[in-house]
């Protein structure tokens, strides 16, 4: 992120729901832990992957998405970073993934889907809306 990028105020409402899914995912985990399955397929313990399923296929797509967005800190600098070109790029993939997954879901997974489409595009538009008002007032008047 250069240092002209837009600077964004993401609210506690985004950061609350950011740390939600982490916390479904988490919890996920440690029910498949629990239950005895192994998704990595070796011993349990750390660093093993959650089991391929469309859940896990969504969350990761909808991770990607809500990082760019300035949701989760970058692991190694700490920092969150606005990349909306990126964030559109994995909000179109959920979509083509709905689009070609219609009658093939079932209520659940179809819900998952649309509720995450919903909530991720919303919060596209607000950043996207927040960065474009903030480079407006950064940039210098037209010349008269």
């Amino acid at each position: 992120m250069s240092d002209d990028a837009p600077k964004l105020h993401i609210d506690s409402d985004w950061k609350a729901e950011a740390q939600a899914e982490k916390q479904k995912l988490a919890e996920k985990e440690q029910e498949a832990k629990a239950a005895g399955d192994d998704p990595a397929g070796g011993a349990p313990g750390a660093g093993q992957l959650p089991p391929a399923s469309f859940d896990t296929l969504v969350s990761s797509l909808a991770a990607q998405a809500i990082y760019a967005l300035g949701g989760m800190q970058d692991p190694q600098t700490g920092q969150r970073m606005i990349d909306l070109q990126l964030a559109r790029h994995a909000i179109d993939l959920l979509g083509v993934l709905e689009d070609k997954t219609q009658n093939n879901l079932s209520e659940q997974e179809a819900d998952v889907l649309s509720q995450t489409l919903y909530e991720l595009r919303n919060h596209y538009v607000q950043i996207g809306n927040a960065a474009r008002a903030q480079a407006a007032q950064q940039a210098p008047p037209p010349p008269q």
